[in-house]
């Protein structure tokens, strides 16, 4: 169903052995860092994208190479909105101050508590949403450097620079890869007063911080920083090729001020890379599972991090429809990897009857096996089912899952394509659940814009989108609603936490009580007439439920009871009780 309300406010040639004989632009050696200049109708598409200060233009495939046809009738019109009757936009945010600009592209979000800190290539916003209706802006960095990927923990905030500066300072200008006195790397900042940020570090890293992973130590003393970066050249300074790595920094959370990269891992030695691969563009942690998924140019990696130092490639894929391995996103139980191609390199209009429907596209591997022989192995593609015009930039990009009771559900970020919820449960056979875009941006050119990012965090989708801003989204579908019941103090995407995995899911009547004496028993819009125990190590999650007697837990796992009526007592020391009604008293600590 296609609904239209009126818009209210508001990405060194590749292979591409599977997309034909498509133009590609040459590596523009040394970009700005930012302010990239407005596309005409007689500039070059790949052109316009130059000036970016990021690496659209690298992988963009020419305005030539196009498809001249337009999208299908139902293509939203400028400023006009479509979507699925169960997801819509209840706030945004348009760029503002120092991020007005065109060439102001937003970027990545990280979110902590009711703060979302999402990025710029200017610098960064720190935003309130403890009303998600009505989020409130608490402070803007202005702290030029593209592309501005934040990531935080406790304290500290991190944020990506990809683009020669003329010095590390948030005055700096643009500089030059050749020069010994420029920086890129990562910023670090002290966000313990959110409405005054604090500049406290920078670590210069081998061809900047294109994207950035936070992996804790077991210790819980220190962080370390995983950067990706790519695009050697042999007239940069601090960026030659062969450059098949990454850096990883050693942040000791007691004393930021002394953050130092400890290690340059190489992680394609010889010929063991694929003639793209010059590093990783994102790496995604797992760091329960001591795993990590390397979306690699060439590549697709898993990775072994029981060493945070010391990755061990577990098992290197290729694929050759694939593009670009742009990221990657793992299910709660790890046992899954979602992998994006991110073809003509976020710039191009891939979602179009030019391409075909596994290309620019997300490939879902299962992991198979156990300890140093797990692999990765091929189950399918998903690509967004609408078509897109000509000057939209559409391809997969990033998001996240969403902790649905019993299922692998996870929302993304298509650019201009928009917004996508895909339930892959059955990895051989994804579906689309829902979706929510805007139309072009101009009916005359190709401006670039769309969703960056597209996270759920505690209930709701929070998106980032290049041109419009801020975005956020209520995602109201019986099959994913039960994910309200999940909720994280801290969330960074690309460092991925667990949550209370259901045994058993019950949806119906049950009467003379329950008793969970091992796993964890999930309650979605379940009655059950009688008293509740849970065992000591088992769990009990309850969402949208009538719990008719005590519940009681001692030593239990988990014990989440959100949106639902108790008739009797709560004890559950180290439980929740959040959004629900009880009528009797509650012990939670």
């Amino acid at each position: 169903m296609l609904r239209r309300t009126p818009q209210e406010s508001r990405w060194l040639a590749i292979g591409l052995a599977a997309t034909g004989a498509l133009l590609l632009t040459a590596v523009v050696a040394a970009a700005p860092a930012s302010g990239a200049a407005d596309s005409s109708g007689s500039t070059d598409i790949c052109e316009s994208f130059e000036a970016a200060g990021d690496n659209f233009a690298e992988y963009c495939i020419t305005e030539e190479a196009a498809n001249d046809v337009a999208a299908a009738n139902t293509t939203p019109g400028v400023d006009e909105i479509a979507s699925s009757p169960n997801i819509r936009q209840i706030a945004n945010i348009p760029k503002f101050g120092g991020f007005a600009s065109e060439g102001a592209y937003n970027s990545d979000l990280a979110f902590q508590g009711n703060y979302v800190f999402a990025g710029n290539y200017e610098g960064f916003n720190v935003l309130d949403v403890s009303n998600p209706s009505s989020p409130q802006v608490v402070s803007q960095v202005v702290c030029s450097g593209s592309q501005g990927d934040p990531s935080v923990m406790g304290n500290l905030l991190f944020l990506a620079v990809d683009a020669p500066r003329s010095n590390d300072s948030c005055n700096s200008t643009s500089g030059s890869s050749a020069q010994q006195s420029s920086w890129e790397g990562v910023r670090i900042f002290d966000i313990s007063d959110k409405a005054n940020p604090r500049y406290v570090k920078s670590v210069r890293t081998d061809c900047g911080s294109h994207t950035q992973t936070l992996v804790p130590s077991k210790d819980g003393k220190s962080v370390y920083v995983y950067v990706q970066s790519y695009g050697p050249s042999s007239g940069a300074f601090y960026c030659k090729p062969p450059h098949d790595k990454i850096s990883i920094i050693k942040v000791p959370v007691d004393n930021p001020a002394s953050a130092s990269v400890v290690a340059t891992p190489i992680l394609f030695p010889g010929t063991n890379g694929a003639g793209s691969t010059s590093g990783c563009h994102d790496i995604t942690a797992y760091p329960e599972l001591d795993l990590a998924a390397g979306a690699c140019m060439g590549d697709g990696v898993l990775f072994d991090i029981s060493d945070r130092e010391n990755p061990v490639i577990l098992s290197q894929v290729r694929d050759t429809n694939f593009a670009f391995w742009h990221s990657a996103t793992f299910n709660n139980a790890g046992t899954k990897v979602v992998f994006t191609d991110e073809l003509g390199g976020g710039s191009s209009a891939i979602c179009t009857s030019t391409y075909r429907a596994n290309q620019g596209a997300d490939a879902i591997y299962d992991i198979v096996g156990s300890g140093a022989d797990r692999e990765l192995v091929f189950k399918s593609y998903f690509k967004i089912p609408r078509l897109n015009t000509t000057l939209e930039n559409c391809v997969a990009h990033n998001g996240s899952l969403i902790p649905a009771m019993g299922r692998d559900v996870m929302v993304q970020a298509w650019y201009q394509g928009g917004i996508s919820v895909i339930d892959f449960t059955d990895s051989a056979n994804p579906v689309e659940i829902a979706y929510w875009e805007r139309g072009p941006l101009s009916d005359t050119r190709r401006i670039l814009g769309g969703a960056w990012s597209a996270y759920y965090h505690n209930g709701y989708i929070y998106s980032n989108d290049i041109q419009k801003g801020f975005d956020v989204l209520k995602l109201d579908d019986p099959r994913t609603n039960n994910a309200r019941a999940v909720a994280f103090v801290e969330l960074n995407v690309q460092t991925q936490p667990s949550y209370p995995a259901c045994t058993s899911v019950l949806r119906n009547r049950q009467n003379g009580g329950l008793t969970v004496t091992s796993g964890i028993t999930c309650l979605d819009g379940a009655t059950v007439n009688g008293r509740i125990k849970v065992a000591p190590g088992a769990g009990l999650i309850a969402f949208n439920s009538t719990l008719n007697g005590s519940v009681t837990a001692t030593d239990a796992s988990v014990v989440s009871i959100v949106e639902s009526r108790v008739n009797g007592s709560v004890h559950a020391l180290g439980g929740t009780v959040r959004d629900s009604k009880v009528n009797g008293s509650v012990t939670t600590s």
